[in-house]
């Protein structure tokens, strides 16, 4: 496989990297990006303005498109909600519009997504043939993958990965969850009845390469565990690892408090199953929470 991959140096894609040595990369710094990522071909694009250059495309037969502004850092007002969705919308697009300027084609196209797209269900039980809900994240998820989609107009494969939250080491939400749970401060959020979507980060990488290497895969894959667990789930069971008592909730009103907007993301309940994943036997390393945290922590 010759890969192009966008979103290289974040958490998600450095992994990636890893597992593809002597990839081409699209990076706003290409010499940060060589200096972090090591044996990888880095070339620069401002990803929103405009089009990649051709010349990162040679001999590339599959893009992972994972760039997009963090959603959980900082806190949303108009001007962070409108980066969160042209980060996702206006780079997709540029990255279409340059594979169909091309004569040699890339194949295929992985691109990420998110379980918002389902919006706040309850207990609706969701696979990837359940609706679009709704909600700014939905519709950004919206916007994203009909994008995305426009990669089929130009003769790829386009597979649109519905990641959930990344459980991994040094990054991704935990890192943020680890500090107050290691105080012995931790607790569940809100009613705790919300049901969040987890994935253990090389489980997660296995599976884009797993979207890449599978030609009878199309359309959105959800980048989820086996086993979805409540916020109250979650919670017990990460203090459990860390052997740290979880006795203080903290109520909705103190989510939206300290959080703002972001409490819609916290709070929100997405009871999310890997249908796709599991249809064709993607094998899991980590299919249960308490092994994905014991891993991770």
């Amino acid at each position: 496989m010759k890969a192009l991959i966008t979103g290289a140096t974040g958490f998600v894609g450095r992994r990636l990297v890893a597992k593809l040595p002597g990839c081409v990369v699209l990076t706003r710094d290409a010499s940060r990006a060589k200096s972090v990522l090591g044996d990888v071909n880095a070339y620069p694009w401002d990803a929103s303005r405009e089009r990649p250059p051709a010349a990162a495309f040679q001999g590339v037969d599959t893009i992972f498109h994972l760039a997009g502004e963090p959603v959980a850092e900082g806190r949303w007002n108009e001007a962070k909600k409108q980066r969160l969705r042209d980060s996702r919308v206006f780079p997709t697009r540029n990255l279409i519009d340059a594979v169909g300027a091309l004569g040699l084609r890339p194949k295929t196209l992985v691109c990420a997504s998110a379980v918002g797209y389902y919006g706040d269900r309850g207990e609706e039980l969701l696979d990837e043939h359940s609706p679009a809900g709704s909600g700014f994240l939905a519709d950004v998820c919206k916007s994203w993958e009909q994008e995305a989609a426009r990669g089929r107009d130009v003769g790829m494969r386009v597979v649109s990965v519905r990641i959930g939250v990344v459980l991994g080491k040094n990054g991704g939400a935990l890192k943020k969850m680890l500090t107050p749970f290691k105080l012995g401060v931790g607790g569940v959020l809100g009613d705790g009845k919300q049901w969040m979507p987890w994935i253990h980060i090389d489980d997660l990488v296995n599976m884009l390469l797993f979207a890449a290497e599978h030609a009878e895969l199309e359309g959105p894959i959800n980048g989820v565990a086996p086993e979805p667990a409540t916020n109250r789930e979650f919670t017990k069971t990460l203090a459990a690892t860390l052997h740290r008592p979880a006795i203080f909730p903290v109520p909705e009103f103190a989510v939206r408090l300290a959080f703002g907007e972001v409490a819609d993301v916290l709070l929100a309940s997405q009871r999310v199953v890997p249908k796709v994943a599991q249809e064709r036997e993607f094998a899991y390393r980590f299919g249960r929470l308490g092994d994905a945290l014991k891993d991770v922590v």
